[in-house]
């Protein structure tokens, strides 16, 4: 055997899934069966080795968030009354509006949580779903670490949602000043919960598939 037959079998070893070991691992429980099992013995549950229908369901959610994100952008986010004077502002015109009041660090945290979080999410989730249908140069280590990164960041993605009612749950004066959400804010809180079921509908082992038929 020469040295790159030996460097393949070290690297095939080393990302051995439970299917090539003719195991099925339960996604509710964890427990491992044969790979011919069809329910789990401890919940019951159905096993599957690989949801085949997981891309279908990625791209569904995905498409619907990129759509209720344009309104979300373009329609305004906050509704604001000061002694009879109304005033609206979108996502990023309220980012422009912090910076001009001097709010540095609230503008940058809006910004990042309402812009660069959910296109990066948009871009990950896509880009996951490309990669594994697809030879890549990254390798299974890096999927997964793009995987793990979008499905802790989601969460932190509704800050904007939450600061927009608390504001309107707190500033509530009649005529003197009110505060209250947009159309942005539903669209806004839409996109988010459909990229979040995106993320969730994707199912993680296809990533060790891509990986294997990488090393093919």
């Amino acid at each position: 055997m020469s040295v790159h037959d030996m460097a393949n079998a070290g690297r095939t070893h080393e990302i051995l899934t439970a299917r090539r070991a003719g195991l099925v691992g339960c996604t509710t429980c964890g427990k491992v069966h044969p790979l011919d099992t069809r329910v789990c013995r401890r919940c019951g549950a159905a096993l599957q080795s690989r949801d085949e229908t997981s891309l279908q369901r990625v791209w569904a959610w995905l498409i619907a968030g990129l759509v209720a994100y344009i309104p979300a952008n373009v329609y305004p986010m906050l509704i604001t009354q000061t002694f009879g004077k109304r005033q609206e502002s979108t996502i990023v015109g309220g980012v422009i509006e912090l910076v001009h009041h001097g709010s540095w660090g609230v503008a940058l945290i809006v910004f990042v949580a309402s812009v660069v979080v959910p296109i990066g999410k948009f871009i990950a989730i896509a880009w996951l779903a490309i990669s594994v249908r697809s030879r890549s140069a990254a390798d299974g280590h890096t999927r997964q670490h793009v995987y793990e990164i979008v499905e802790f960041i989601g969460r932190w993605s509704m800050i904007d949602v939450f600061v927009v009612a608390i504001l309107a749950a707190l500033v509530q004066l009649d005529f003197v000043a009110s505060v209250n959400p947009g159309t942005a804010a539903v669209s806004f809180a839409l996109s988010v919960a459909f990229t979040m079921l995106s993320a969730q509908n994707f199912d993680p082992r296809l990533i060790w598939d891509a990986y294997e038929a990488d090393d093919t």
